[in-house]
């Protein structure tokens, strides 16, 4: 003999979906937040390695005579440009052909990086912010 399963509605079943919904919604964003770092606060206790740990390996890297090295990470890479609208003047679409037409082109936007300076014992010396 078989029995029929009786399914009882619950009132909070809405409330609750919109709970993990909201729960979820939550959790995605604070998953995508990115925090600032604080490189005053690293100068004196940083080293290279962590860098390289933290960064990956830099994109220009030079190492001085009296110990000290120089290194560049790109942060932000821009653009090449090469975005161009083409318009006609005033009247478009009638009188197309009395006026000449026009190029709009974006410029090339540059490169940002953030330069390093380890001194001969490892340790973060200065950092500046580079545009390129």
């Amino acid at each position: 003999m078989k029995s029929r399963a009786r399914t009882v509605s619950c009132a909070w079943a809405p409330v609750a979906a919109s709970v993990v919904l909201t729960l979820g919604l939550c959790v995605l964003l604070s998953g995508c937040a990115s925090t600032k770092v604080d490189w005053n606060s690293r100068i004196g206790n940083y080293t290279y390695d962590q860098a390289v740990i933290e960064l990956g390996p830099p994109d220009k890297y030079a190492k001085l005579t009296d110990g000290t090295v120089v290194a560049e990470w790109m942060t932000r890479r821009g653009y090449s440009g090469g975005s161009v609208g083409f318009m006609y003047g005033y009247g478009y679409p009638y009188p197309y052909h009395v006026y000449p037409p026009y190029y709009l082109a974006e410029p090339p936007s540059p490169d940002y990086f953030i330069r390093l300076t380890f001194g001969p014992d490892g340790k973060l010396q200065a950092y500046k912010r580079v545009v390129r």
